[in-house]
């Protein structure tokens, strides 16, 4: 079985509330879980201490049986030092505007630049 570390959604419409769990990687996101290890409230600000609770011998004992912490999940439990901080991914270079259209906005930011340097008094 393939256990996975991961949240499952709860809470009011736009009010959202995650419980972190751990369940077989082939349940449903809100579906069947072995073990609640800690809860996850977007709503609350980041220095609150309340907005991500863990209990860390109980994941760590997880960890050790081979259950995969998501990504999110990875980067709650870096932050606790329960483990490794994952590394940010660079945003991939598919989504970066073509040539043509790259050319297109330096001659745009060119002609805006020359036209605020026209306007401009010069003493």
């Amino acid at each position: 079985m393939a256990l996975k570390i991961r949240m499952t959604r709860g809470g009011a419409k736009k009010r959202p509330f995650y419980s972190i769990v751990i369940a077989d990687s082939r349940s449903p996101r809100d579906g069947r879980f072995i073990e609640k290890v800690g809860t996850y409230n977007p709503m609350l600000d980041r220095g609150h201490k309340d907005r991500v609770v863990l209990k860390p011998e109980r994941i760590q004992h997880w960890l050790k049986m081979g259950a995969l912490p998501s990504d999110r999940v990875a980067r709650f439990f870096g932050e606790a030092g329960l483990g490794p901080k994952p590394e940010i991914r660079q945003t991939p270079t598919k989504s970066a505007p073509r040539a043509k259209a790259q050319e297109r906005a330096k001659a745009a930011e060119a002609a805006s630049g020359a036209a605020a340097g026209e306007a401009a008094p010069q003493s």
